[in-house]
């Protein structure tokens, strides 16, 4: 494996007295696509949030690029290179698409042993995304959910991240647009992106992913390369499937 991007340990997660998380641990590594996967409610935005610091009442450790990022605040965490891609996207909706790419720049980082982590511009994601290319000036409010996911993606990529967070790309978003989602990732990894994935679509996350990891009720069931998970049908039936 890679250097290693992100290890969660013994990671817990409450809203208020309900708890949602027992004790997950996974690993990302540098230049790779994890999927984390489960059916709704299964854990997986909880994950998220709780590593990017967003959950209050979360315990376990976390590191991050040989940070330990445990009960750092979001914006302490962002500026070490942790990208958040929300579900909700969050673009500002009066903003043109260059307005909200530019609301996300940040400089460009080294990794933690010194090596230069990618640089992205304006020209580099508007090649990327040849959609958003197409309309450099519209308002976000204007745009379709698909292009919204885009551009969310995007405008994170403006951040420099060594890592993205990347939640539900696939969800509510037309096959075509899931098509190109797809493509981006594989050209993000080849880049060097590391990304730790959400997703309940074992093609899509087949697509894009090296390994995974299986949560049902807040509890890791399962994980190995994403090869073995495609082709174990009864993992599948048991926790993936509705």
């Amino acid at each position: 494996m890679s250097t290693q991007m992100l290890t969660v340990e013994k990671l817990c997660a409450s809203y208020g007295a309900a708890q949602i998380l027992y004790d997950i641990g996974l690993e990302v590594g540098r230049g790779e696509v994890v999927a984390l996967m489960g059916r709704n409610g299964a854990g997986k935005t909880t994950t998220m949030k709780a590593v990017m610091g967003l959950m209050t009442q979360s315990t376990g450790s976390i590191v991050f690029d040989g940070h330990d990022v445990s009960g750092r605040q979001p914006y302490e965490i962002a500026r070490l290179g942790l990208g958040f891609v929300p579900e909700d996207r969050r673009i500002f909706s009066d903003l043109t698409v260059l307005e909200n790419l530019d609301i996300g720049r940040q400089p460009p980082r080294k990794f933690s042993d010194g090596v230069a982590a990618p640089v992205w511009t304006e020209q580099k994601l508007l090649a990327l995304f040849p959609n958003l290319g197409e309309m450099p000036h519209r308002p976000g409010g204007r745009m379709s959910g698909g292009e919204q996911q885009m551009l969310t993606i995007a405008r994170t990529l403006m951040g420099n991240p060594l890592l993205i967070l990347l939640d539900e790309p696939s969800e509510g978003v037309a096959p075509v647009i899931v098509e190109m989602i797809a493509n981006t990732i594989v050209e993000l990894k080849k880049a060097g992106v590391s990304i730790l994935l959400s997703e309940q679509n074992v093609h899509f996350a087949e697509l894009v992913s090296d390994r995974a990891y299986v949560l049902e009720k807040g509890q890791l069931r399962w994980n190995g390369t994403m090869a073995e998970l495609a082709d174990n049908i009864d993992i599948q039936r048991a926790y993936l499937t509705v």
